[in-house]
C-alpha cells in the first residue's frame, strides 16, 4: 500500500528520500510528498502523480536538509490530490507525519479536535494525526505520539517530526509494516527493506505497539507505553540488484523469467539428500499433533487465494484431510467452525495482507494451530503464525503477482507430500515418484519460457476484445481463476474464469461470434470431458485457444483454433507449468493495450489495511 521512509543524518535528505521512494514504488501509489528540516524550519513539498512530478516540484521549489520524512500514497480517505497527499501537518505547521494504514475512529477524533478550533483542509484520515499528535505536544515529542496512539483506532506506520525538537525522528507501528535501518552517524525509517538497502544492511524491524526515536547518533526502542526494549539487529544479506530489472523491459517480465529459480530456491534443502522423502524442519507440530489434524482451512487473498484452490487439492489427495478454502475478507464473518484439531494455513506473498492477518489472529483466538506461507522473512505473518513455510522467490516488484504464486504452489505441494508422509497416506514410492517429477519443473518452465514471443500474436489479437473467457475443469479450472485475474488486473479486459462443465448453467449465453476463450486441457482424467464443453462454445462461433500437455495437442487441435503445449508432468503438478503461458499471454495483451504493466491502475502490491 502506502511507501513510507525517513532519513536522520548528515546527507541531503531529499536525495535519500526521493530513491527510498523509488524503490518502494511496487507498493502502488497515486500520489507522493516529502518533509525536510530547512533553514526556515519544516518545509512540505507534495504533488499528485508519479516522482517525477514531485521531482519537477523540487526542482522549481528547492529544499535542503538533513532531516526529513518522505511517502507515496495510495488513496483511501479522499481521492488523489496535492492537498490529500503525505505528509500531513497541523494548523501551526510545526508538526509533520506520514501515515501508512486507516485511522478507523479519525471522524470522531476530527470531531473532538474541531471543537477545540483545529482547522482541517484535506479529506484524509492522516491528517487528524498531525493535529492529535500537536494537541499532545506539551515539550516533548514522544510522549505526545505516544498519547496520540492511545487515542487511535485501526492500523498505523507513522513517521513524525516536530519543529519544536528538529534532532528526533519518531517511528510508530500497529498493524502496518516499518523497519528501521542504523547506519553510522545516520538512520532511517522505510515500509519496506528495499527503500534503505542503498545505505544500510542492518535493520529492526518492529513489531506492533512498539517505535522508535531516532537521532544522528542512535535509535532507541520503546513500547508505546514507554517500556524500553532491545531487538536483535536483523542483517540483510540479499543484494540490490535483485529488485532492479536486469535487462528485462518490466519487472514483470523479469519475474515470470525468476521463475525456475524461485521453483529451485523453495526446494531447497526441504527434499532428502536421496530424493525420498519432504523433509520441513520448519514445521514444529509432532507427528502426534500432525495424526491429529481433522480438517484443514486455506485462508489468502486475490493470487494467494487461487494458489490456495490448488493446495486444497494437493492437499486432499496426497494427505486425505478434507480442506476448505476462503477469501480472507469473508473468513471472520462467516462463524467459520474451528476447533483445536482444525489447522489453519494462510497465504500472503508480503506477509503484511490486512484481511489474512485478521483471519489468523481470529483463528488463534479459536484455539487452531496456523501455519503461514509467505515470501517475506520477519513480516507480520511469519512472526505471528505458529509454523511458517517461507517460499524463496526474492522481492517481488510488479504488482501483478507471478513468481510468488507459482512458489506458493511448490510450498503447497511440499507441505502435502509432508503431510501425507507424516500420517502414513502416501507410500514411499508415491513420494518419490512426485519429488521427482518437481525436480524437473523448473527445467521445464524453462522450456515454455524459450516459446514466449510465440504468445505475443495471440495476446495482440485477444487485446482487441473487451471480453474473455477462461474455461477448465479440476486443477484446470483453479488455474483458469488466476490467469483470468492476471489479465484483468494489467489488461483491464474484462474476463471470467468458468468450471467448463458449468457453461450450460448459464455461461453459454455469454458466448458469441469472436469472443475469445482459453481452455485450458491438461487434466488427463477429465480430458475428454473438457474437449466436449469446447466443442459447445465453438459450436457458438467462440475463438478458442487450448493449453494442452505435450503429445495431446494434436488431437486437442480437432477442437481448437490454436493449441499451445506445456511439458508432461503429473497431473498433479501441471499448475506449476499451465498457468506459465497465462501469465505471458497477460503480459502481452497488456503491452499491446498500451497500459503500465508493472503499476495496473488501482491496485497496490500490499493490501495493508482492510
Amino acid at each position: 500500500m502506502c511507501g513510507i521512509v525517513g532519513y536522520i543524518g548528515n546527507r541531503d535528505s531529499k536525495e535519500v528520500l526521493i530513491e527510498g521512494l523509488k524503490k518502494l514504488e511496487y507498493r502502488g501509489y497515486d500520489s507522493a510528498g516529502i518533509a525536510v528540516f530547512t533553514d526556515n524550519g519544516l518545509e512540505i513539498r507534495k504533488s499528485k502523480g508519479r516522482l517525477a512530478m514531485l521531482e519537477d516540484k523540487l526542482k522549481n521549489e528547492p529544499i535542503a536538509g538533513s532531516v526529513g520524512i518522505g511517502h507515496t500514497r495510495w488513496a483511501t480517505h479522499g481521492k488523489p490530490s496535492d492537498v490529500n497527499s503525505h505528509p500531513h501537518t497541523d494548523n501551526s505547521s510545526k508538526f509533520s507525519v506520514v501515515h501508512n494504514g486507516i485511522v478507523e475512529n479519525y471522524l470522531d477524533l476530527k470531531e473532538e479536535l474541531s471543537a477545540k478550533g483545529h482547522i482541517f483542509v484535506s479529506e484524509t484520515d492522516t491528517e487528524v494525526i498531525s493535529h492529535l499528535i500537536a494537541d499532545e505536544y506539551h515539550g516533548d515529542i514522544v510522549t505526545a505520539v505516544q498519547r496520540a496512539v492511545k487515542r487511535m483506532r485501526g492500523a498505523y506506520a507513522l513517521g513524525v517530526l516536530t519543529e519544536y525538537e528538529p534532532t528526533k525522528l519518531v517511528a510508530v507501528r500497529f498493524a502496518s509494516p516499518l523497519v528501521i535501518g542504523i547506519g553510522e552517524n545516520e538512520n532511517f525509517i522505510g515500509s519496506d527493506i528495499p527503500a534503505i538497502l542503498e545505505y544500510t544492511r542492518n535493520v529492526y524491524i518492529l513489531n506492533d505497539g512498539e517505535m522508535a526515536v531516532l537521532t544522528r547518533s542512535g535509535v532507541e526502542l520503546m513500547t508505546t507505553n514507554g517500556d524500553i526494549i532491545s531487538k536483535e539487529i536483523f542483517h540483510v544479506d540479499w543484494d540490490l540488484v535483485t529488485a532492479e530489472k536486469a535487462g528485462f523491459e518490466h519487472f514483470m517480465l523479469k519475474e515470470i523469467h525468476e521463475q525456475p529459480k524461485a521453483y529451485r530456491d523453495t526446494m531447497m534443502g526441504r527434499i532428502s539428500e536421496d530424493g525420498k522423502s519432504v523433509v520441513l524442519k520448519e514445521i514444529g507440530m509432532s507427528n502426534e499433533q500432525l495424526r491429529g489434524i481433522s480438517r484443514i482451512h486455506i485462508v489468502a487473498c486475490g493470487t494467494a487465494f487461487h494458489a490456495g484452490l490448488v493446495g486444497k487439492t494437493v492437499i486432499e489427495s496426497l494427505a486425505r484431510i478434507p480442506v476448505e478454502t476462503d477469501v480472507a475478507s469473508e473468513y471472520r464473518y462467516r462463524s467459520p467452525i474451528i476447533t483445536p484439531d482444525t489447522l489453519v494455513i494462510v497465504v500472503s506473498q508480503s506477509g503484511e495482507t490486512a484481511d489474512t492477518l485478521a483471519a489468523l489472529r481470529e483463528a488463534k483466538r479459536n484455539g487452531a494451530r496456523v501455519l503461514a506461507i509467505t515470501n517475506v522473512v520477519g513480516s507480520s505473518v511469519a512472526r505471528e503464525a505458529d509454523d511458517v513455510i517461507t517460499t524463496w522467490a526474492g522481492p517481488e516488484i510488479a504488482v501483478a503477482s507471478t513468481k510468488a504464486y507459482t512458489s506458493q504452489l511448490i510450498a503447497f505441494y511440499l507441505l502435502g507430500l509432508y503431510l501425507a508422509q507424516e500420517r502414513g497416506m502416501a507410500q514411499a514410492q508415491q513420494v518419490e515418484e512426485i519429488v521427482a517429477a518437481m525436480h524437473k519443473l523448473p527445467e521445464q518452465v524453462e522450456s515454455i519460457l524459450e516459446q514466449a514471443e510465440l504468445f505475443k500474436t495471440v495476446a495482440e489479437a485477444m487485446s482487441k476484445h473487451d471480453n474473455l473467457f477462461f474455461i477448465g475443469r479440476g486443477l484446470d479450472f483453479a488455474v483458469a481463476q488466476e490467469g483470468s485475474l492476471k489479465l484483468k488486473e494489467i489488461s483491464y479486459i474484462h474476463s471470467e474464469a468458468y468450471a467448463a462443465g458449468e457453461l450450460k448453467h448459464g455461461t453459454l449465453a455469454l458466448i458469441e461470434d469472436g469472443i475469445p476463450v482459453i481452455a485450458l486441457v491438461t487434466q488427463e482424467d477429465l480430458y475428454e470431458k473438457t474437449l466436449s464443453n469446447i466443442k459447445e462454445v465453438k459450436a457458438r462461433g467462440a475463438h478458442v485457444l487450448g493449453i494442452a500437455n505435450a503429445g495431446y495437442e494434436g488431437e486437442v487441435l480437432k477442437s481448437v483454433d490454436e493449441v499451445f503445449s506445456i511439458p508432461r508432468t503429473l497431473p498433479l503438478l501441471t499448475p506449476a507449468l499451465s498457468v506459465v503461458p497465462l501469465q505471458i499471454l497477460s503480459y502481452h495483451a497488456s503491452l499491446a493495450r498500451g497500459n503500465d504493466v508493472d503499476k495496473p491502475r488501482n491496485l497496490a502490491k500490499s493490501v495493508t489495511v482492510e
